[in-house]
C-alpha cells in the first residue's frame, strides 16, 4: 500500500505540471466534463458505503439494512433542506468538515494524537483544498460561492495575509504529521500538497477542485477499499468495479434529474454548480458519520 501510495502521488504530481500549460493554452472553462469526471470517478469513492452500512448494523446487532439506508437518505434530504434554508452556515460547517475529511483520508498512514490536537492537524492539512483557491483565484472561486448564496468569504477578514498564514499552517501541519514516518511518506505529504498550488495556480478553481477530488482523493481512497476486499489488486480492483456501479449509476442518474429540474430556473452552469456541490454536501456528512461510527465501534470490538 505505502508503495501505491507513494507511485500514486509522484503520478499525480507530474500529472498537475503537465495539465496545466494545457489549460493555461486552451483557456476554457469545461464544468460539463467536470460534472462527468465527478460522477464517473468521484462519488464512486462512497459507493461501499453500503457494505460499511451493513457491516456498522451488524455491530450494534441489526440485521435490517433498510434501516440504514433510510437513515442514510434522511441525512442527505435534511442537508439539502436546511442548505435551502441557511445557505451559509449549512457551506461554511461543509467546508470545515470536507476539509477535515480530506486531510484525514488523504493522509496515507495512521496518525493519532490527543483528541482535539489529530483533528486540528487534519483540518489545517485538508484546507488548502479551500485556501488555495481562495488565495490564487479569488473572484472566480466567490463567484462559484455566489450562486451558492454563500457571501461568508467576502468579509475583509479573510483577506491575503490570513490566506496565506493558513497555507503555511496547512503545509506545517503535513510537515508535522509525517515526521515520524519515512522519505516517502514525507514525499508523498509534500507532493499532495503543491499538487493543490499547482492546480489552483494555472487551473479554474471548478477545475482544480474535480481533478484533486477524482484523481487524488477519491482515487487514493478507492485504492483503500480495493484491498479491504482482496489482498490482490486484480481481483480486489474488480470487487470494487462489481460492488461500486450500482449505487454509483443511481446517484449519477438522480444528480442529472436535479440539474434538469433546476434547469428550467437557473443558467446550465449555475445548475450544475448548485448539484455538485449542493449533492457532494448531501454525500459527505452521511459518508463521514459512517466512517467515524464504524471506527468508532469497531475498535471497541
Amino acid at each position: 500500500m505505502e508503495n501505491i501510495n507513494y507511485k500514486h502521488s509522484i503520478i499525480f504530481f507530474n500529472f498537475c505540471i503537465l495539465v496545466s500549460p494545457l489549460y493555461v493554452m486552451l483557456n476554457f472553462e469545461p464544468v460539463i466534463f467536470c460534472l462527468f469526471l465527478i460522477l464517473i470517478l468521484g462519488i464512486s469513492h462512497g459507493a461501499l458505503d453500503n457494505n460499511k452500512g451493513k457491516k456498522l448494523l451488524k455491530l450494534f446487532g441489526y440485521k435490517q439494512t433498510v434501516f440504514f439506508y433510510l437513515t442514510y437518505v434522511l441525512i442527505s434530504s435534511l442537508i439539502i433542506i436546511f442548505w435551502l434554508i441557511f445557505p451559509n452556515t449549512i457551506l461554511l460547517l461543509f467546508l470545515i468538515v470536507a476539509a477535515y475529511h480530506f486531510g484525514k483520508e488523504d493522509t496515507v498512514f495512521f496518525f493519532r494524537k490527543k483528541f482535539f490536537i489529530s483533528e486540528c492537524l487534519f483540518f489545517l492539512k485538508g484546507s488548502t483544498v479551500i485556501i488555495a483557491p481562495l488565495l490564487f483565484k479569488r473572484e472566480e472561486t466567490n463567484e462559484i460561492f455566489r450562486i451558492l448564496n454563500f457571501k461568508v468569504f467576502e468579509s475583509g477578514f479573510f483577506n491575503n495575509e490570513f490566506l496565506i498564514g493558513m497555507l503555511c499552517l496547512s503545509f506545517l501541519s503535513s510537515i508535522y504529521i509525517s515526521k515520524k514516518e519515512n522519505a516517502n511518506l514525507k514525499c508523498v505529504m509534500i507532493m499532495d500538497f503543491f499538487s493543490l498550488i499547482i492546480l489552483n495556480l494555472f487551473l479554474s478553481p471548478i477545475l482544480a477542485f474535480t481533478l484533486y477530488f477524482c484523481f487524488l482523493h477519491s482515487i487514493r481512497h478507492s485504492i483503500t477499499l480495493i484491498f479491504e476486499l482482496d489482498r490482490s489488486f486484480k481481483p480486489g480492483f474488480k470487487k470494487f468495479i462489481i460492488k461500486a456501479i450500482p449505487l454509483t449509476l443511481v446517484t449519477a442518474v438522480i444528480f442529472l434529474i436535479a440539474i434538469y429540474f433546476l434547469n428550467n430556473f437557473y443558467k446550465l452552469d449555475e445548475a450544475i454548480y448548485k448539484v455538485i456541490f449542493i449533492g457532494l454536501a448531501s454525500l459527505t456528512f452521511p459518508h463521514i458519520l459512517l466512517e467515524y461510527f464504524l471506527e468508532k465501534n469497531e475498535k471497541r470490538t
